[in-house]
């Protein structure tokens, strides 16, 4: 697939089967990731996998999290925070990993992790691997972050949930002449 072409055309893959990632694939997704705009040359970013029996692992990390802030929850949201990591056969937990740095703020840092996100993503599409970057409030949440074993020093940017595409999805039109504006105003 041209360069190009993949940049316009790529789509998110919500829903996704076996089998995951061959190990050729990953180490070029994070080849891309290692391109990622990087100011200071810091690489402030890694990722977990998880595959196999870690996603049920997952799924019961977000329920023991879910159930410590809300004891009743019915059923069915058990056992969708438990399926959660089930929708892909492989999950990338990309992660910020920040440091003081006299040039480099923060903000910056965790925006070079979403770039190598981002590049992980791209060099998927490019490979016919599916993905889907998900986030949401467990994502975010401090115990989930313990319980996966970051340092203070990091954070979880997002779950990158990769496999076989269930179906294609179609490319929607956009219209990007909201994007960009000139400056100083003309007019």
């Amino acid at each position: 697939m041209e360069a190009l072409e993949l940049l316009v055309n790529r789509t998110s893959s919500p829903m996704l089967q076996a089998p995951a990632p061959t190990d050729a694939q990953l180490e070029l997704m994070l080849k891309a990731a290692a391109r990622a705009p990087d100011h200071g040359s810091l690489r402030p970013y890694r990722f977990l996998k998880i595959e196999g029996e870690g996603l049920n692992e997952l799924g019961e990390l977000f329920l023991s999290v879910s159930l410590a802030e809300n004891a009743d929850l019915a059923e069915a949201q058990i056992n969708k925070l438990r399926n959660m990591p089930l929708r892909a056969p492989m999950i990338l937990v990309a992660i910020a990993v920040t440091q003081e740095h006299p040039k480099v703020p923060k903000s910056e840092q965790i925006i070079t992790a979403g770039c190598a996100a981002q590049a992980v993503i791209q060099a998927a599409s490019a490979q016919g691997v599916g993905a889907m970057w998900r986030s949401g409030d467990l994502a975010f949440n401090p115990r989930v972050a313990e319980g996966l074993g970051l340092a203070n020093n990091e954070e979880i940017i997002g779950f990158v949930y990769l496999g076989t595409a269930v179906k294609e999805k179609p490319v929607p039109a956009v219209d990007t002449s909201s994007l960009v504006s000139d400056w100083p105003s003309r007019g």
